[in-house]
This record gives structure tokens, sequence and C-alpha cells, in this order.
């Protein structure tokens, strides 16, 4: 294929595989927590770190993930501790950091409103080598993260106080999911921008929701659907030369769109074939004196 011998397409599109394996996979946890728009406040932070790395002729994907990493534990520090004006206090430092990115860039002398637009929106010919590796870097750790501790997460994401009683790190892994999470905003700015990772974060888990309702499938096929629209949106785009990032966006929400069509027709059927009717619920009440044995985590129901 013509795509493939083309260095910068090689690059965008290992790029755009890793963005959608990791995406989903810190995305899940987020919606979970209720948090499906914590990607779109990190990516503003981030914005700040770009224009420091123009500024100081630095790597800016380097620098926005320092900028993002420390954005998301003051985050998380004004979660725990800002209580009613913990809104205003979010609404300032996204605000701020968005502010302080294009200022930054309009001081540096390589910056320009084209290098903003890359980063805001996604640029298939500016993934560079050094992009690439520092991706390759950032993404090992997400799924390290992701993947090796999914159970603890889970834990904390579906039940704060059932985990702290078990003796879970709460405070820890809130900071590791927030941490997790900026990594992964960084990493995806170079294939569909800061102000639309969010998306991408979000929508494959919602769209796996509408017909699974297990952690384990629902992961797998967040992850898959994810993969799956940044590699089409990818090539879309150089083909039909339009941004990659709104095309990966608006290829998953079709995704979203299309299972949210199937979900009802496949619930009547399970439905069936269980011999219940679809609005027919049964609950079974456990002994007293024999206790249930305790799930797996990677069985448990995840939210809707």
């Amino acid at each position: 294929m013509e795509i493939l011998d083309l260095p910068f397409m090689q690059r965008a599109l290992l790029a755009a595989v890793l963005v959608g394996v990791i995406a989903p996979s810190v995305g899940i946890y987020l919606v979970q927590r209720r948090q499906a728009l914590m990607g779109d406040g990190i990516g503003h932070i981030a914005m700040t770190g770009v224009g420091l790395g123009f500024l100081l002729s630095t790597s800016p994907v380097w620098m926005a993930t320092a900028v993002a990493v420390a954005g998301a534990v003051v985050m998380e520090l004004i979660r725990w501790y800002g209580r009613t004006r913990g809104d205003i206090a979010l609404a300032m430092l996204f605000y701020g950091g968005m502010a302080g990115g294009v200022l930054l860039i309009s001081l540096s002398d390589a910056g320009s409103n084209a290098n903003l637009t890359s980063y805001l929106f996604g640029s298939l010919a500016t993934v560079s080598s050094e992009d690439v590796t520092a991706i390759c870097l950032l993404a090992a750790f997400v799924l390290l993260v992701t993947l090796g501790l999914r159970r603890q997460l889970f834990a904390v994401s579906q039940d704060e106080e059932f985990a702290r009683v078990t003796g879970l790190p709460v405070r820890a892994l809130n900071l590791l999911i927030a941490v997790t999470a900026a990594v992964t905003v960084t990493v995806a700015m170079r294939v569909v921008g800061l102000l639309l990772v969010s998306a991408l974060m979000v929508v494959p888990v919602a769209a796996a929701q509408q017909i699974s309702r297990s952690f384990r499938l629902t992961f797998v096929l967040s992850v898959a659907i994810g993969t799956a629209v940044t590699l089409t949106g990818t090539v879309t785009s150089y083909y039909q030369d339009v941004p990659p990032g709104a095309t990966i966006v608006l290829l998953a929400i079709v995704v979203f769109v299309a299972l949210t069509a199937l979900a009802t027709p496949l619930a009547r059927r399970r439905a069936r074939l269980g011999g219940t009717t679809p609005g027919e619920c049964t609950l079974e009440v456990p002994a007293a004196d024999v206790p249930a044995a305790r799930p797996t985590t990677d069985d448990l129901p995840i939210r809707p």
C-alpha cells in the first residue's frame, strides 16, 4: 500500500494504534467514576506545557506531560478539599491552562498558529520520530497501570467506601488514575488533539457498554472500537485530506449510535434465551448462614 511507504504515515499509524488502545483503557475508569470530562480539563492544562516546550525549546510532548500530571494532581486535591468552591477553582485552572498555553506559544520564536492548531486538533504530518518514542514510552506506562492494577482501580472507581473498607489505598489509587489520564491526554494530542482527546477516552467505552455489562468484555470491546476508529480515521484523513482528530471522533460517535440501535434487539434476544421478558427481574437471596462467594473483579457488572 502506498500509505505504508510514507515515513510520516508510518509514524502516524503507529501513534494512532497506541492511542486507540490506551485512551479507552483509561476512559473506562473515568466513566465509572462519573468523570467523563476529566480528560477535557487535563487537555486545557496540557496546553500550557506545550507552550512551555516551544518557549524553552524542549520537547512539547514531555513538557506537556509534566504540566498535565501536575494539573491532574491539583485537580484531585481540589476534589478532596475544594468543597463548595471546588468547581470555581477547577474552572480557573482549566481556562488558565488554555490561556497560558496560547500566550506562551505566541511569545516563543518557534511558535505559530499552525503549531497551535496541530496540538489542539491533531496533525498527521507533524508526528516526528521523537514524538513516536515519547508516545511509545508513555503508552507502555499507561498499559502497565490499567492492566496490572485493573482490579484495584475498578474497585476504587466502582465504590470508594467499599475499597477503603477492604484496605485499599484509595487516595493513592485516585491519584494514579488522574496521573494516568494526564499521560494519556499527552499521548493522544498528536493524533486527535487536546480538545478532542476526551471524546476518544469516553465514546468507545460508552459504545461498548451498550452491548456489554461486564467489566472484562467492556474493556476489550472499547479497546477494539478505539483502535478501529483511530486507524480508520487516520487513513481517511490521509486520502480525503480532512482533520484526523475530528474524523476519528465522528467515527466513534457513529459506532456508538450503531451499537445503541442494536442494544434493544440484543437485550430482547438474551431475555428470550434466558426465559424472561425484557422487563422481568428475578432476585435470589442467599441463606444467612451460607456466605455468598465473592465474584472476581473481571466478572462484576459495570456501572451503565
